[in-house]
């Protein structure tokens, strides 16, 4: 049974931010020690805000709440989602209940062993949080990834023109034979994101992901009905039932949750389960090293996002041996457990 919960908080600082307000990614390690010794270890992740209110919520609500259980990750969580239900359904309670359940779960052995993969191997694509870029750091960005088989910018400038003149310069860099992805990160509306999907979607968009507010089912699905272009939903999607409700409205083509965000493996599994209902692909979102085994063990391929710069080794938040490894563009699992930084 569980006996004792404890946290650590580290700020990792970004080689390349992602903004003047975005210059760190924090994270707070949980350990969840067992009666028989063995120790657990998870993280919850926040990029920019709430870490100290996350780690709060675990020291206190979440530790008591979990004293004496059976260290069963599925039954934990029913039973912890219920108990933090008035802190909220999702957001920093679920973020905070992510740590514990990949902790849970890391006691299971390594996680492509346990859930079983169905691949030896998938591909990654360059991703860059660079709307504040100049068009040459952008140009220079996308030279780096050549070699990749796709590869996702930012948009969403104020002026339309902008971001054509930046997407048409990635297209060209990269090539015709290169997916392209484009990501607005929530910034428009339906007008303008019509608007724009008209102007760009003639650099052959693999997706335009988070076109709209993340929450806005009706507007997403006039959107994609609307449109031709592929429509990417997800990273800030936090429960079962907004999953429901976007696939359920034929709001989207691919959905990205993200292992955190969500509550951990075992709501992510959950929410994969819906998505294979509606035959709609699962693309986990950012934390390569997580996300990498999740899309190892997934019915459909997919390909994993590398944030350039940011992935959790990278970022100094896991001890080698890491459990992927990457080369030539395709992410392998070593057979190596998750070992989070000490």
């Amino acid at each position: 049974m569980i006996v004792d919960l404890t946290t650590t908080l580290r700020s990792a600082p970004l080689a390349r931010p992602w903004g003047a307000d975005v210059p760190y990614n924090h994270v707070v390690r949980v350990d969840v020690t067992l009666d028989d010794g063995r120790v657990g270890t998870g993280i919850s992740w926040t990029p920019q805000i709430g870490a100290h209110a996350v780690r709060a919520l675990l020291d206190h609500d979440v530790r008591d709440a979990v004293f004496g259980l059976e260290p069963h990750p599925e039954a934990v969580w029913d039973r912890l989602a219920w108990h933090l239900s008035e802190a909220g359904r999702g957001g920093l309670a679920t973020v905070a209940m992510a740590g514990l359940d990949l902790a849970l779960w890391s006691l299971r052995g390594p996680l492509v062993g346990v859930l079983g993969a169905r691949r030896s191997e998938v591909p990654v694509y360059g991703s860059g949080v660079n709307l504040h870029y100049s068009l040459e750091e952008l140009v220079a960005q996308a030279t780096r990834w050549k070699g990749l088989p796709a590869v996702k910018i930012k948009v969403g400038k104020p002026d339309l023109g902008e971001d054509v003149e930046r997407v048409a310069a990635v297209r060209e860099v990269i090539g015709p034979d290169t997916q392209l992805m484009i990501d607005a990160n929530q910034r428009w509306d339906l007008f303008r994101a019509r608007r724009a999907v008209s102007a760009l979607e003639r650099f052959d968009l693999a997706w335009i992901e988070e076109p709209l507010p993340a929450d806005d089912w009706r507007g997403l699905a006039e959107l994609r009905r609307s449109i031709g272009v592929p429509v990417a939903v997800g990273e800030n999607v936090y429960t079962l039932y907004g999953f429901r409700e976007l696939l359920a409205s034929g709001a989207v083509d691919v959905i990205q949750p993200n292992v955190v965000r969500v509550g951990g493996i075992t709501p992510f599994l959950r929410i994969a389960d819906l998505a294979r209902a509606y035959d709609v692909p699962v693309y986990p979102h950012l934390l390569m090293e997580l996300s990498g085994q999740l899309a190892l063990c997934l019915r459909d391929p997919v390909m994993v996002e590398h944030v350039e710069d940011a992935s959790l080794a990278e970022l100094g938040l896991l001890a080698e041996p890491y459990p992927v490894a990457v080369e030539n563009g395709l992410l392998t699992a070593t057979g190596h457990p998750t070992r989070w930084f000490e």
